[in-house]
C-alpha cells in the first residue's frame, strides 16, 4: 500500500481583513492511497482534510508522473483527465467542507510498468506546499478595507517639490491624524517628470525616490494602506504618446524601478498606472487602445518583478478617470483581455460641473446635481462592481470648494452633496479617497477647516444624516419678524428636535408638519438678540442618525451698491452687503443675450469671474471677464442668499469701465 500525506493549499476567502494582515492562512492536507493493486489496475483513495476557512466547491488536481497510469471510474466525485492530468470536482452532496472537515471520493485506475503516488496536488489551483500558508486576499477586500480614504494633494505631486504648491513637508503627525480620524487608506499622488534622468535609463533621482519612500514607510506605519501613482506626469509628457515613441520607454523605465523599490512591500501597498490619462492630438476613438497599451503595460510589467508584485493589487484608470459609459466599457475590455484578478478600477467625481464651480446657475444641490451622481454611481456598479471588479473613487469632491476662495459652494448645498454621495458609494460598495490639497485638513495646525463639513462626510461612512432645504434663515434688520419654514430631507432618519449650544429648543419654539419645519416669530425673535448684521446665532436640528444638521440665524437688509471707475483688468463695485451674501451674477448686453464668458449663459462663474470681498465691501469683476465682453453697456444682475437682487449697470469703452447702479 502506497500513501502520500500532502499539504497546504491556500484557499480564497470573502471576508474583510485588517489593514495590518492583508493575508489570511488557509489550507489543505491531501491523503492519497492505493488500496488494491494487481497487474495493470488498482483502486486508489482520496481524503481532502480543510485546514482553513470554510469552502463550498472544489476542484482537485494532480498529474500522474508514470506513463500508463489513468483513471477509468470514480465516485464521490466527476473525474476528467488531459494527457496525464487528471481533475477531480466534487459532488453535489459535498461541495462544502467546513474547517477541519474531510471529505473523500475513490476511483478505478490503470496502470503499465509502475504505479507511483502523484508528487504535488492543487486544490483550487493552488499548489499543496504541506502546510499552512498565507495567500493572497482578494482585492475586493483590499479595496474594501481602504474604505474610506484621503488624498495627500499638492504634495509629492507638486511641481517640483513637496513644498512648491504651499503645503508643509509631509510628517508622521499628519499621517497619524488622518488614520485617528477614521480614515483607513491614503493616496500618494507623486509627480515625477522632474526627478528622471535621461534616456535610456531614464533613472529615477535617488533623493526623490527615497522621500517617496519615506512617507509610504510612514504611513504604513500608521496602519493606512497606500495607493501611489503617477499623477501630472499624464499632462507633463505621457500626454505625447504616441507622437513622442520614446513616452512608452520612459513610462516603462519609471514603473520598472518603482516595482523594484517596492517589490516585497505587503499588500497594504497598491499601485495606480496613471492619473486622469489624456493624450494630444488623436480623437477619443484613438484614445482607448493607447491607454489600454499603457494599462496593459502596466500590469504586465509589475507581475514580471515578481516577489508581492506578483499578487498585489493594481488600480487602472478609464480615460481622464472619467465616469461616463463609453470610458467605462473601454476600460473593461482592458480587464477582461487581462484576466487578472487583482485588478481593481478607479474613477473621479466632482460632481455635475456648474454646480462644482458655481457657474450657469449651477448654486444648489438640485436634482440636475443628484441625477450626475446617481448616474454616475449606477454606471459604476453595473460596470465593474457587478461584474466583481472593485472600485476606487480616487478623488472627489467640488472643484471649486475651497478655503482660499469662501462663498463659491454654500455650505449648505455642499453638505447636501456630500450626504448623498457618501449614501451611493456606500450602498454601491466604491471605496472614495477625499481630494484634500488643504482645503479639508488644515495642515500646519492638523485641525479641520470646518469641523461640520468633516462632520458629515464622517457620518456618511456608516449611515445616513438628515439635512434640509437650507442651513441659512434669514430674517430683516428691522420690523416684524415672521414665521419661517424650512423643508427636512429626513433621508430615513426621524427628527429629534433643535438644538442651541447643546441645549434643547423648547417645544414651543417651532412646529412640525409632515416634512415642514417652522420657527415661530417669538424663537427667531430671541435668537436674533440685538439683531446685528450678519449671523445672530447657530442652532442645530438632530436626527436619529447620522450629524446634526446647522442652521444660522441671520440678520440682513438689501444690499446697495455705489457708481465705480475702473479698468478691465479689474473693476471694483462698491457694495454694502448689510448682512448678506454673494450668490451668483449674471450678465447680459442690451438685447438681453449673454455677456462675457461662458457666452452659453448669463450667469458667470463665481471667483472666476467676480469675487466678493466682505471685508473690503466690494464685488471685483475680473481681467477674466472683461476678456470676452465687447465695448457697450452690460447689465449686471447680483444675486444674494436672501433672495435680494441688485441690478448694476457697466459700460465698457477699450479697457475703460464705469459703472453704476441700474
Amino acid at each position: 500500500m502506497a500513501t502520500l500525506a500532502a499539504a497546504v493549499i491556500g484557499l480564497l476567502t470573502g471576508t474583510a481583513v485588517p489593514a495590518t494582515s492583508a493575508q489570511a492562512a488557509a489550507g489543505c492536507r491531501v491523503s492519497y492511497t492505493v488500496g488494491a493493486q494487481w497487474p495493470g489496475g488498482f483502486t486508489g483513495n482520496v481524503a481532502v482534510t480543510n485546514l482553513g476557512a470554510a469552502i463550498n466547491g472544489w476542484q482537485l488536481a494532480w498529474t500522474f508522473p508514470a506513463a500508463g497510469q489513468a483513471v477509468t471510474q470514480a465516485w464521490g466525485a466527476g473525474v476528467v483527465a488531459s494527457g496525464s492530468t487528471v481533475t477531480a470536482t466534487n459532488a453535489s452532496w459535498n461541495a462544502a467542507i467546513a474547517t477541519g472537515a474531510t471529505v473523500s471520493f475513490g476511483f478505478n485506475g490503470v496502470w503499465s510498468g509502475s504505479n507511483p503516488v502523484p508528487a504535488s496536488f492543487t486544490l483550487n489551483g493552488v499548489a499543496c506546499t504541506g502546510g499552512t500558508t498565507p495567500q493572497p486576499t482578494p482585492a475586493k477586500d483590499v479595496v474594501a478595507a481602504m474604505q474610506p480614504g484621503w488624498n495627500l494633494g499638492n504634495t509629492l505631486d507638486a511641481i517640483p517639490a513637496e513644498t512648491s504648491w504651499g503645503n508643509p513637508l509631509t510628517s508622521r503627525e499628519l499621517l497619524h491624524k488622518v488614520r485617528s480620524e477614521g480614515y483607513r487608506s491614503v493616496r500618494i499622488p507623486v509627480t515625477w517628470a522632474d526627478h528622471l534622468g535621461a534616456a535610456p535609463a531614464h533613472t529615477l533621482d535617488a533623493t526623490w525616490l527615497a522621500r517617496v519612500k519615506q512617507v509610504v514607510d510612514m504611513a504604513l506605519d500608521e496602519d493606512l494602506y497606500v495607493m501611489i501613482n503617477l499623477h501630472h506626469d499624464s499632462w507633463r509628457w505621457i500626454n505625447t504618446y504616441p507622437a513622442d515613441a520614446a513616452v512608452l520607454d520612459r513610462y516603462t523605465a519609471v514603473w520598472t524601478q518603482l516595482s523594484s523599490t517596492f517589490r516585497d512591500y505587503p499588500a497594504e501597498l497598491v499601485f495606480e498606472s496613471i492619473n486622469e490619462p489624456d493624450f494630444t492630438g488623436v480623437t477619443d476613438e484613438q484614445k482607448y487602445p493607447l491607454l489600454n497599451t499603457l494599462n496593459t503595460t502596466f500590469v504586465q510589467l509589475v507581475r514580471a518583478t515578481g516577489g508581492n508584485n506578483s499578487t498585489r493589487v493594481l488600480v487602472l484608470p478609464t480615460l481622464w478617470t472619467n465616469a461616463d459609459q463609453p470610458r467605462l466599457d473601454a476600460l473593461n475590455a482592458t480587464f477582461t483581455a487581462l484576466n487578472d484578478p487583482y485588478l481593481a478600477a478607479t474613477v473621479h467625481f466632482y460632481g455635475w460641473w456648474p454646480f462644482s464651480v458655481n457657474i450657469a446657475g449651477g448654486v444648489r444641490y438640485n436634482e440636475e446635481v443628484r441625477a450626475d451622481l446617481n448616474g454616475t454611481f449606477d454606471r459604476v456598479k453595473a460596470s465593474f462592481i457587478d461584474r466583481g471588479i472593485p472600485v476606487i473613487v480616487g478623488e472627489w469632491a467640488l472643484l471649486n470648494w475651497d478655503h482660499n476662495r469662501p462663498g463659491v459652494i454654500e455650505r449648505g448645498e455642499f453638505l447636501k452633496f456630500i450626504e448623498e454621495f457618501s449614501h451611493r458609494a456606500r450602498t454601491t460598495g466604491a471605496t472614495t479617497m477625499v481630494w484634500d490639497a488643504g482645503q479639508f485638513l488644515n495642515r500646519s495646525t492638523l485641525t479641520w477647516r470646518d469641523q461640520v463639513v468633516f462632520d458629515m462626510m464622517k457620518a456618511g461612512w456608516t449611515t445616513r444624516s438628515g439635512t434640509a432645504s437650507s442651513d441659512q434663515i434669514y430674517l430683516p434688520k428691522s420690523g416684524t419678524i415672521t414665521a419661517k419654514p424650512l423643508t427636512l430631507h429626513l433621508n430615513g432618519t426621524t427628527f429629534q428636535g433643535l438644538y442651541r449650544n447643546g441645549t434643547a429648543l423648547p417645544a414651543a419654539d417651532y412646529t412640525l408638519s409632515g416634512t415642514t419645519l417652522t420657527l415661530t416669530p417669538a424663537a427667531l425673535t430671541r435668537l436674533a438678540g440685538n439683531r446685528a448684521y450678519g449671523v445672530n446665532a447657530t442652532i442645530e436640528a438632530r436626527f436619529s442618525a447620522g450629524t446634526a444638521w446647522p442652521i444660522s440665524i441671520i440678520s440682513a437688509d438689501q444690499p446697495t451698491q455705489e457708481a465705480t471707475t475702473g479698468t478691465t483688468t479689474a473693476t471694483t463695485v462698491p457694495t454694502r452687503f448689510n448682512g448678506d451674501q454673494l450668490q451668483t451674477m449674471e450678465a447680459v448686453y442690451a438685447d438681453g443675450s449673454p455677456a462675457g464668458p461662458a457666452d452659453w449663459s448669463t450667469f458667470k462663474q463665481f471667483w472666476e469671474h467676480f469675487q466678493p470681498d466682505y471685508a473690503a465691501g466690494t464685488i471685483t469683476l475680473k481681467e477674466a471677464f472683461f476678456a470676452e465682453v465687447d465695448d457697450g453697456t452690460v447689465t449686471l444682475t447680483f444675486h444674494f442668499w436672501s433672495g435680494a437682487r441688485t441690478t448694476y449697470k457697466i459700460i465698457k469703452t477699450g479697457s475703460t469701465v464705469t459703472g453704476s447702479p441700474a
